[in-house]
């Protein structure tokens, strides 16, 4: 297996813990969601991994910055969604907590790595700045 930098990242280990713990969850659903519900858990899940993974492909900030806004999007859904899992019956409160645990420490790296970037772009704005600066002064 060839080793691409995003799997290093920890958000994206951590948001692969929310796909797995997800799947294990889905099990208790009820058949007649397995087409609804479980089919929106299983994409808005795996979206977050997917788009943590495609943001660290691109080259330029804002493109980084726009696939993990995506994710963060994503990994909101899977919070709602289970709300609603839990509000019908199919989860219990305490899956609900743990989800919601794990759902707020993945939120938080996505949010750290989308800080890291807009420091690194307001970063080489001085940087630019400074150069101009000095060219004409």
């Amino acid at each position: 297996m060839s080793e691409f930098a995003y799997r290093s990242l920890i958000a994206y280990k951590k948001s692969k813990e929310v796909v797995k713990q997800t799947y294990k969850l889905l099990k208790k659903f009820p058949k007649e969601e397995q087409y609804a519900l479980c089919d929106q858990l299983r994409r808005s899940s795996t979206s977050v991994t997917s788009n943590i993974a495609e943001g660290m492909t691109r080259y330029s900030v804002k493109d980084k910055s726009h696939f993990l806004e995506i994710s963060y999007g994503s990994l909101m859904e899977v919070s709602s969604q289970f709300d609603v899992a839990c509000d019908l019956g199919y989860i219990t409160a305490d899956d609900l907590n743990n989800m919601d645990a794990l759902i707020g420490e993945t939120a938080r790296l996505i949010s750290g790595l989308q800080r890291s970037f807009r420091e690194e772009t307001l970063s080489g704005e001085r940087s630019l700045r400074e150069v101009r600066c000095t060219e004409f002064g």
